[in-house]
Order: C-alpha cells, then structure tokens, then sequence
C-alpha cells in the first residue's frame, strides 16, 4: 500500500489529518510538520495501524 496524507479543512475552520499507509509510530513521524505549521494541537486517534510494528531487516556478517 502506498503512504498518503491527507489534510480535511471542514467548512468550519477545523483541520483533520489522516496518514494512510503508515504503521506504528511513522505516522506522527509524517505529520509533525504539518501540525506544527498548521497550529494542530487537537486530539489524536490512533488507528489499528498505529499499533503494528515495522519490519526492518538488519543482516550481520560474521567471519570471512
């Protein structure tokens, strides 16, 4: 799945952004920049994605 934000401006002024494509803590990663620069200090909901973990594969050689 590919990664998207997407930014909502509501006909009343409040700003929703939702990071899809994420897991675990890449999201808030993602969007610091856009709640710093839009003034978002409202509450956040985590998704079922937020609490899965992301893979990373590290590989070790030992010897020669």
């Amino acid at each position: 799945m590919s990664r998207t934000i997407e930014v909502v401006v509501s006909s009343n002024g409040d700003i929703q952004i939702d990071a899809i494509g994420f897991k675990g803590t890449d999201c808030e990663r993602a969007t610091a920049y856009l709640e710093e620069a839009l003034g978002i200090a409202g509450t956040k909901v985590k998704k079922p994605e937020y609490h899965k973990r992301t893979t990373s594969k590290h590989q070790q050689k030992i010897g020669g």
